[in-house]
């Protein structure tokens, strides 16, 4: 498949869990890595209208992204958590529209910082820097340039300080 820009977001709804179980199974690389996902969406870390799904013309969910509460020290902030995308339709733009969305309606809530860890070429297109360039720190053992964190209104500087997770992610 090949870029595609026609993608169609929309929040999560309690009928697309089994979709989305589906996704989360073949998108990572256990069952323990989707459980964990799942366990996200029963926690307090919880927000309602920031898991997005994606889904094609036909409306079957394809992909979906999912922003969890943290926080860097005391100053809240939301972690992109999985965004993941059927094996089929990676690399069409899904995972792209799916990003783009959650940050949005991010956005319009009135969230100021996202944070991410996840792959160093992909996430500086939607206006990610390295964490530790402001300051920003994670307790696990991961690649500097793996943390990235993002101010939605680019004329707030970045907190600094410790990031903690939701409990199911266990940090």
């Amino acid at each position: 498949m090949s870029m595609r820009t026609d993608w169609i977001t929309r929040a999560e709804t309690g009928a697309d869990i089994p979709a989305i179980r589906e996704i989360d199974l073949a998108a990572f690389d256990t069952p323990l890595e989707a459980d964990l996902v799942e366990a996200l969406r029963t926690d307090t870390a919880w927000i309602d209208g920031l898991s997005l799904v994606v889904t094609d013309q036909h409306g079957t969910v394809v992909g979906h992204a999912l922003m969890t509460r943290c926080h860097i020290d005391d100053t809240p902030a939301l972690c992109l958590g999985p965004v993941a995308v059927l094996p089929e339709y990676q690399n069409t733009g899904a995972g792209s529209a799916a990003i783009r969305a959650a940050l949005d309606a991010a956005g319009k809530r009135g969230e100021r910082f996202v944070t991410v860890l996840g792959h160093p070429p992909y996430y500086p297109r939607f206006g990610f820097t390295r964490a530790s360039a402001h300051g920003i720190r994670i307790t696990l053992d991961v690649p500097d340039e793996a943390m990235m964190a993002l101010a939605l209104d680019a004329a707030l500087p970045l907190p600094s300080g410790t990031v903690r997770y939701a409990a199911p992610f266990g940090i």
